[in-house]
């Protein structure tokens, strides 16, 4: 247990820029060991490292073997499985704007989204974030679904892991986040993405990923041994002062998302992140945990008092997450003008 050693800093940056990360060891016995320092992350940066998750190297490596073999698809291949208005499927560079306020066009970085898979003809399907996935054509990428499969129903057990140790640290019981209306029939959606090198510059509105903060619950992040990742703790200070997050071989990345910072009546800070772009290619994968459509997200009883009233007002996780993403990816139309 205990925060990062300095040894993961990489001799290229800047160390007085690096992040120093709690790591969150899912083995230990020592439960209380374990909330405390969860607990004591949520507050200070909204990310830790989590190791011991029980998801083997072997089976991350083909994990981003198979992204890369998609990326390095032709572009034609790429648009066939292009998202759809339930965001599934393939996002072009460019596509995604996360800081309009400082970006002058879109995120460089092209993604690949992967929800939870619902048949067309199952009335959940009918929900804004359910339905059936966009699989590239088995015999352009044999065993690619399979692969993407596995790993979004692993990663589901490593966040379903996190979130209990979450829910202690608020004072919850275990069990709180994984009832039938939250993680039992969550919004997962796995996310590969692919940052094609070319260099960031804050200066000039340039960007992998422009600063955001993540919408739902928590954020699993693996990362490839390229940096890029940086963060901001107090998003309110000017300037704002941003700390890079070196990646952790083995460890997944973790953050907190906007809903949890409403449900803990900001206790817990959904902290704000970027990506710079270094010259290198850099392959991430992002897991996002969110509760199902119909949860209502509300003040959590341990998280408010008479002197601590409720600072956000209730709303439905997917009235949330709808707004969240038409407000950050381009209109659909603008392909279709393209390819017509």
């Amino acid at each position: 247990m205990g925060k990062q050693s300095k040894e993961t800093k990489s001799p290229v940056s800047d160390p007085t820029k690096f992040s120093i990360l709690n790591l969150i060891d899912l083995s230990n016995p020592n439960i209380n060991q374990t909330v405390n320092s969860l607990k004591q992350a949520c507050l200070d940066s909204g990310f830790f490292y989590v190791v011991n998750h029980g998801i083997s190297e072997e089976f991350m490596e083909e994990v981003f073997a198979q992204s890369k073999r998609f990326f390095t698809l032709p572009m034609k291949e790429k648009m066939k499985i292009l998202r759809n208005e339930k965001h599934r499927g393939y996002t072009p560079v460019l596509d995604e704007l996360l800081d309009p306020e400082n970006q002058i066009h879109g995120d460089y970085k092209e993604g690949y989204y992967i929800g939870v898979e619902v048949a067309e003809d199952d009335p959940e399907s009918n929900k804004p974030f359910y339905g059936p996935n966009k699989w590239p054509a088995p015999d352009i990428l044999p065993g690619w679904r399979e692969t993407m499969e596995k790993y979004h129903r692993e990663a589901l057990e490593v966040g379903k892991a996190v979130g209990k140790i979450i829910a202690l640290a608020l004072d919850l019981d275990g069990d709180f986040f994984d009832k039938p209306e939250m993680l039992g029939e969550p919004i997962a959606t796995l996310r590969l993405l692919h940052y094609g090198g070319q260099i960031s510059d804050p200066t000039k509105g340039l960007f992998g990923a422009g600063a955001h903060t993540d919408y739902g619950l928590i954020t699993l992040l693996a990362t490839d041994e390229v940096s890029g990742l940086q963060i901001c703790k107090d998003r309110d200070a000017k300037p704002q002062k941003w700390e890079d997050v070196p990646p952790l071989k083995g460890a997944f990345i973790v953050n907190l998302g906007d809903m949890l910072e409403r449900w803990s009546n900001g206790v817990f800070k959904s902290t704000l992140h970027r990506v710079l772009g270094n010259h290198k290619e850099r392959y991430s994968i992002a897991y996002f945990l969110e509760p199902s459509h119909d949860c209502l997200v509300e003040c959590l009883p341990t998280c408010k008092s008479e002197t601590n009233p409720p600072k956000y007002p209730p709303i439905l996780c997917c009235d949330y997450l709808s707004q969240r993403y038409n407000d950050t990816h381009a209109d659909l139309k603008i392909y279709k003008k393209q390819q017509s």
